[in-house]
């Protein structure tokens, strides 16, 4: 299953070195004189971003680390899911994936070469702790500890998310995210890595897209643990991710002064298909579950209105005082950006249906809406060419998040924690095997663009990290998809900068996009 399914200044001289040897075109291409969604290459060109501007890129522990059962670390779900024949495209794993767990100082040096300051990436639980709870697995700590040393070498910021979806599976044999226990057992490994890793790594987002990974984990059971336990089991789970944000989150402060607390939430903006006031409607329902049920829960405490009736507290195991737990100032907000939706009303058909319809989010019956609770039909037009992955590229999408949340939440600070697209663009012999992705770049381009004018247009954002550094393990996918400014040979882990990477590397030394 591909993204399309659940959605996915410096060192100058050193990288500009590199960026020129390698010959990468700079001018808009043809097919860009008019970017589907509104932007004009007159726009791009003039787009620049402001001094300081943290230019980064994203991955995820069990997508690029593998060393999947060395130095003490346990099971995850996805190493069980992955290990499980049929489950993965192509019969791959994430056993060796990238080799970063050894080849991280490599990646390192790739990254300070092309003029980034950011890195976010994620720590693996059943790394730290093989069970779960209890003890800590000091070679997995160490780990950590000499990554963060070494991007702060670079001179690049280290930014940890604390879950990318791997479990571990010891604590999902007792019952997963749907077990309210998880709550406190993930605030304690807040905890620990706060404590141990605190002075160096002072960014941390406690869960990468949450609705995602409770949905398919839970509600339709297409990604591991492979529970379809239905909405009622899809809503336990996630309340208990709103708890443990809340938890973990204090946790963190609790074990570092110097810890900031944010996200990684993965947003798309809705659209209503028709301007009927029930479109709208489902729009407003759309935006509450997929991108305010984490966010809001977390500024205000409370459940954003989600449902066409009431909220069902009773069915996601709220508990008074629940609320005071959620709560918490997030220092900034991070989320995703990839497409965009088109929203409609499903009407009372759902509800008289009696059951959930599921599928993937773009539901399979598309008389009955997702579920009978929301009761909205969600589509992800075509309107913009598509990717690889099957994406519609849309660039204005970004310029329309960024602005909602800035007005929504008065202005906070925001990192685009990932964004990105597939193509399959390989080495090529006749020049010198360079990878000359021209499509990545007319993909990036006018996103930023869009992001540019969202800054000029007053958001705060600071940050943006592209998905991905490298092709990697692509979940259920495997490795039929390719997200990486970095070409992997995955027979060998040799390493290629893209034209799109080396591209990126100019825009991170210039905060321009006409390069």
């Amino acid at each position: 299953m591909d993204r399309r399914q659940f959605l996915k200044n410096s060192l100058a001289t050193a990288g500009g070195a590199l960026l020129a040897s390698r010959g990468v075109a700079g001018a808009v291409s043809p097919n860009q004189e008019q970017i589907p969604g509104g932007i004009s290459a007159a726009e791009i060109a003039s787009a620049r971003f402001p001094s300081g501007f943290l230019w980064g890129m994203a991955t995820a522990s069990y997508q690029v680390e593998g060393a999947w059962n060395l130095d003490g670390k346990g099971e995850s779900i996805w190493d069980r899911f992955s290990h499980t024949v049929g489950k993965v495209k192509g019969g791959a794993t994430g056993d060796v994936a990238c080799d970063q767990y050894h080849l991280y100082p490599q990646d390192i040096a790739l990254m300070k070469s092309l003029n980034l300051k950011s890195y976010r990436f994620s720590i693996s639980w059943p790394r730290i702790q093989p069970a779960g709870t209890g003890a800590v697995n000091q070679k997995g700590l160490d780990h950590y500890s000499r990554l963060a040393d070494a991007l702060l070498a670079a001179g690049i910021r280290p930014f940890c998310t604390l879950y990318h979806w791997d479990l571990p599976q010891a604590l999902e044999d007792r019952g997963g995210w749907p077990n309210r226990d998880l709550a406190g057992f993930f605030a304690d490994y807040a905890g620990i890595l706060a404590k141990h890793l605190g002075d160096r790594i002072t960014v941390w987002a406690p869960f990468n897209m949450p609705w995602t990974f409770t949905y398919f984990g839970y509600g339709i059971g297409i990604h591991p643990p492979c529970k379809a336990g239905g909405y009622g089991e899809f809503l336990k789970a996630a309340h208990t991710v709103n708890l443990a944000q809340g938890e973990s989150f204090r946790a963190i402060k609790a074990a570092s002064s110097q810890a900031t607390v944010g996200s990684a939430y993965g947003m798309a903006p809705a659209y209503p298909k028709t301007d009927s006031e029930a479109d709208r409607a489902a729009v407003a329902r759309y935006n509450a579950m997929n991108n305010d049920y984490f966010l809001r829960t977390a500024i205000y405490g409370e459940y954003p209105k989600a449902f066409a009736g009431e909220t069902p507290f009773e069915l996601m195991g709220f508990k008074p005082g629940d609320e005071k737990i959620m709560k918490v100032p997030l220092d900034w907000i991070g989320f995703h950006y990839y497409t965009r939706r088109i929203v409609s009303d499903a009407g009372d058909s759902a509800a008289s249906n009696g059951q959930a319809t599921f599928g993937t989010e773009i539901e399979n019956d598309q008389s009955a809406g997702r579920d009978p609770y929301t009761r909205f039909h969600a589509e992800m037009p075509t309107e913009g060419p598509l990717t690889d992955a099957g994406l519609e590229v849309w660039p204005r999408g970004v310029y329309d998040l960024v602005m909602q949340i800035t007005r929504e939440y008065n202005r906070p600070i925001i990192e685009i924690t990932e964004s990105g697209c597939s193509y399959l663009d390989t080495p090529y012999e006749k020049e010198n095997g360079r990878v000359p992705d021209t499509r990545r770049i007319d993909f990036f381009r006018p996103h930023l663009a869009e992001l540019a004018r969202a800054i000029k247009d007053g958001a705060n954002v600071r940050a943006y990290h592209a998905w991905s550094l490298l092709d990697n393990f692509e979940w259920a996918d495997g490795y039929s998809q390719r997200y990486g400014l970095t070409y992997v040979d995955f027979r060998d882990q040799k390493r290629t900068v893209k034209d799109s990477g080396l591209w990126y590397g100019r825009v991170a030394a210039a905060n321009e996009l006409n390069l």
